[in-house]
């Protein structure tokens, strides 16, 4: 119990749990409670006279064996048949909790699941993919998961949902969420905001307890060791009380927002698509190249090539990861073909030039969510 009270930002008053917010939970903790209160009814009569016998029965060192055997049927069936009443009903109790879990109702709502080393990527459908899960409040939602890499398992604590992620095939799991997550007001999250960016950092979940957007949130986990940065991969879980409110979010999500630079929102993506798992600013080395003097440097290619990287080695790196892999790295870098448009590659690309000293000079302006300047970009889709 005191392991699920970690995994979990919101507790219950007088409970061990996370807060109950799922058509799961309440069911479930009645479940747990039931089986952990009927060992403890079983275990502390039998350790008593476990001790009991020890001393009462003891006999002196060098003491001569004596046979005393006994034999008391009602006594024996009785301590047999008893518990296994109990056994059956953990059982059966136990089998329709599993079987609820894992039938998923027709018709219910359906948001794709992306895990990768080390973060999550949730797929809204038409080109919308955010590290962040919304949903609604009332509805059945089923996630249809995939791994790019190695096993993941996705946790929701307040919802008692749990499922691995195997890659090679597709994994499902459903919940229906009872409690929406509140809107912190406008004035708290401009006041986050501004203590963020007075010390050049970036948004942190733990830190502010609520989402860029002021929306607070559950807490989403990878509980299978997949590697180095495991303890990272985490994500949050927002709760909708209305349709509208969902559909609002989704399409302010969807695309670049009018007037952000383009590499502005490149470092937004490269915070919140999984990049930072893999690849440093400050030339240390991680399971991928460093971004820092990236781009415009030549480089070794582990099948012996030398390429220099500009817009279209950068572009093809990320698409076809695999084509041309680093001298020194592994290619385990997963394709983000199809889940990034061509603004995205365009913003990435132009984040990765601030971070380079051959860079040219970067566009700050640019119609968002245009279309991606030719002398800047230097691709074809």
């Amino acid at each position: 119990m005191l392991a699920m009270t970690l995994l979990g930002d919101y507790v219950e008053e007088g409970s061990f749990f996370p807060i109950s917010a799922s058509s799961f939970a309440e069911d479930n903790d009645w479940l747990f409670a039931f089986i952990s209160w009927t060992c403890v009814a079983f275990f502390v009569p039998i350790a008593f006279a476990l001790f009991y016998f020890c001393v009462r029965y003891r006999k002196a060192p060098g003491g001569k064996a004596e046979s005393n055997a006994a034999h008391n049927t009602p006594l024996e069936v009785a301590w047999s048949v008893i518990p296994s009443f109990f056994l059956v009903a953990m059982f059966a109790l136990g089998a329709l909790s599993y079987l609820d879990q894992r039938t998923i109702p027709d018709g219910a709502n359906e948001v794709k699941v992306q895990a990768y080393k080390w973060g999550w990527g949730f797929d809204y459908g038409n080109g919308v993919i955010n590290p962040e899960l919304h949903i609604l409040k009332g509805e059945p939602t089923k996630l249809s998961m995939r791994s790019t890499d190695v096993i993941h398992s996705l946790y929701v604590p307040a919802f008692r949902a749990k499922k691995d992620i195997v890659p090679g095939r597709y994994n499902y799991m459903w919940f229906k969420p009872t409690i929406a997550n509140d809107r912190v007001p406008a004035e708290d999250l401009a006041a986050m905001k501004e203590q963020f960016e007075a010390r050049g950092e970036s948004w942190n979940y733990d830190e502010a307890q609520f989402t860029p957007d002021g929306y607070e949130f559950y807490d989403l986990y990878c509980t299978e060791y997949c590697g180095k940065n495991h303890s990272e991969m985490q994500a949050v879980v927002v709760v909708h009380e209305e349709l509208d409110d969902l559909k609002a979010w989704v399409k302010e999500n969807s695309k670049r927002k009018d007037g952000v630079p383009p590499a502005e929102y490149g470092e937004n993506l490269y915070q919140n698509r999984g990049c930072k798992g893999c690849h440093s600013l400050d030339g240390s080395r991680m399971t991928g190249p460093t971004w820092q003097n990236m781009f415009g440097y030549e480089r070794d290619l582990a099948n012996g090539d030398k390429v220099v990287a500009d817009e279209n080695y950068l572009r093809e790196s990320v698409l076809y990861p695999k084509a041309k892999v680093a001298a020194g790295y592994q290619p385990v870098m997963p394709s983000y073909k199809g889940q990034l448009s061509d603004d995205d590659l365009y913003c990435l690309i132009e984040y990765m030039k601030t971070l380079s000293d051959k860079a040219p000079s970067v566009s700050v302006g640019g119609e968002a969510g245009g279309d991606e300047p030719t002398e800047s970009a230097g691709s074809e889709d």
